[in-house]
């Protein structure tokens, strides 16, 4: 009988349908069903529970270390991407911060009259030719990134910017070294065209930094913004130090350029230490299936973005970025710098007034800012646009403070004469800077779908860049505002 019973079992197998009811053994009753090969082989209720496709429940394209992760999400350890994408954004506002954190070596020393021997007029304006050589570069390959493949895929990009950044700094380096009292105009015209270059670079660095980021949870983004607000702490504090322990102002501009292609350096080293990360690889094989699964839906993935929808549904985030940065700029550091000790008795005496109420204040708070979105994230998307809007109190408020830039004569009375209350207003203005452009940065991918968030956030990072010089232009019309009282036009 089990003779019989083991040729029937290996008939029905030939014949491609088996059943077994009941489970004790071939003795019991067979019944025919038809035998599906393409069903998956179900294994244990908890790798079912993940509902993977059948590809994968078959082991397609599957690796143990893919499954391990798929089965136990790996977590962020010693926030090491959180760190390394801190540091990305301190080299995004790397080359603006060095340039106009060196004025003194630049305007004191290079293109000054005990140096050429003649007057020249390229001391007075620099600053403002660094401001347009450095933001409009800089605007116009943030745009052209989103739209055009500017340099090949995200790892291209990233390399050859930071390259091209660290061999300008490499010639900044060369031009301190090398005396150029004899050619300040040619000195001059040289720096503007490295600051072209640098910008250039640092617009596609900057814009594809935070494609990149867009694909991780979104506290990671403010990771990128906050080390944008330590950039030019960083860079006041190397100023500060490099000057202080160097022999001359020609080996501490050495020290000071130095330390910042380190710092690219280090931006590029860390860039290939991501993918090694478990937690930055779980991530994108997140993308990666949800790109597998929109292309099984039938969604187009792979051809160009839907631009202008995208722009649409980020458009209230995308406001809020622009117009925080817009504020910011108007203010800081043009006006900001400009504002002038009141009190004789204020503790902070003139030489150190400027740099610790104004660059040193704003760096700090502004970074403690960006810091405190890791812990809160309030108002929610929908209402930030309220204290967004708010801010355009610090216009008037900082015009009410000891303002007068040079060469101007003041017409406007001066409202706020204690030091102590303009250093208050200066505080929040940085602090809420640092921490409203955070929150915006952060939903902006959020706001749209998944498969978009990447152009959502190239799309926030050239509004940030739009509003940095729509505020520095802004920011010209300041002096005029105060030399012909704008108070007077209202009655």
């Amino acid at each position: 009988m089990a003779a019989n019973d083991n040729q029937t079992l290996l008939d029905n197998r030939k014949n491609g349908s088996i059943s077994i009811v009941g489970g004790k053994g071939l003795g019991h009753e067979m019944e025919k069903t038809p035998f599906l090969p393409s069903e998956p082989v179900r294994l244990t209720p908890a790798w079912e529970e993940n509902n993977l496709p059948n590809d994968e429940l078959n082991f397609k394209g599957v690796t143990m270390e893919r499954a391990k992760m798929e089965l136990h999400p790996p977590r962020d350890k010693l926030l090491l991407v959180f760190l390394t994408l801190m540091i990305h954004g301190v080299g995004t506002l790397m080359p603006w911060n060095m340039f106009i954190t060196a004025k003194s070596y630049f305007v004191d020393y290079k293109l000054s009259q005990n140096y050429t021997g003649v007057e020249s007029e390229y001391g007075t304006y620099f600053l403002s030719y660094v401001g347009f050589a450095s933001q409009i570069p800089n605007l116009l390959f943030n745009w052209l990134n989103i739209f055009m493949n500017l340099g090949g895929n995200l790892t291209k990009r990233i390399v050859y910017s930071i390259l091209i950044e660290v061999i300008v700094f490499v010639v900044t380096v060369v031009l301190a070294m090398i005396d150029s009292s004899e050619w300040p105009g040619a000195f001059f015209w040289i720096t503007m065209i490295t600051v072209v270059i640098l910008n250039m670079a640092g617009g596609i660095y900057q814009n594809t930094v935070y494609g990149m980021v867009a694909k991780l949870p979104f506290k990671y983004t403010g990771a990128v913004v906050l080390g944008s607000n330590i950039s030019g702490t960083f860079a006041s504090i190397i100023a500060i130090l490099s000057s202080q322990f160097a022999s001359s102002v020609r080996t501490a501009a050495i020290y000071y350029f130095i330390t910042a292609m380190f710092v690219l350096l280090l931006c590029f080293d860390t860039y290939f230490a991501l993918p090694l990360n478990k937690f930055y690889r779980y991530h994108e094989m997140l993308k990666e299936k949800e790109h597998e699964t929109h292309k099984r839906a039938g969604i187009n993935v792979d051809g160009r973005p839907p631009y202008w929808t995208i722009f649409k549904q980020a458009f209230p985030q995308l406001f809020n970025v622009f117009f925080v940065f817009f504020i910011t700029l108007a203010v800081f550091p043009a006006v900001h710098s400009d504002v002038k000790r009141s009190d004789t008795d204020f503790p902070i005496g003139d030489d150190l007034f400027v740099s610790i109420t104004c660059f040193l204040t704003f760096n700090v708070f502004a970074m403690l800012g960006s810091l405190t979105t890791s812990w809160i994230t309030w108002p929610k998307p929908k209402y930030l646009v309220w204290p967004v809007i708010l801010r355009v109190v610090f216009l008037p408020l900082f015009l009410f403070c000891n303002y007068r830039p040079l060469g101007i004569e003041r017409v406007l009375p001066i409202y706020i004469n204690s030091d102590w209350v303009y250093w208050g207003v200066a505080v929040v203005m940085a602090y809420s800077s640092g921490y409203l452009s955070s929150l915006g940065m952060m939903y902006t991918p959020q706001s749209v779908e998944s498969q978009h968030a990447v152009t959502a956030g190239m799309f926030a990072a050239a509004m940030l860049i739009t509003g940095i010089f729509t505020g520095i232009l802004f920011s010209m019309v300041f002096p005029w505002v105060v030399q012909y009282n704008f108070l007077d036009w209202l009655h």
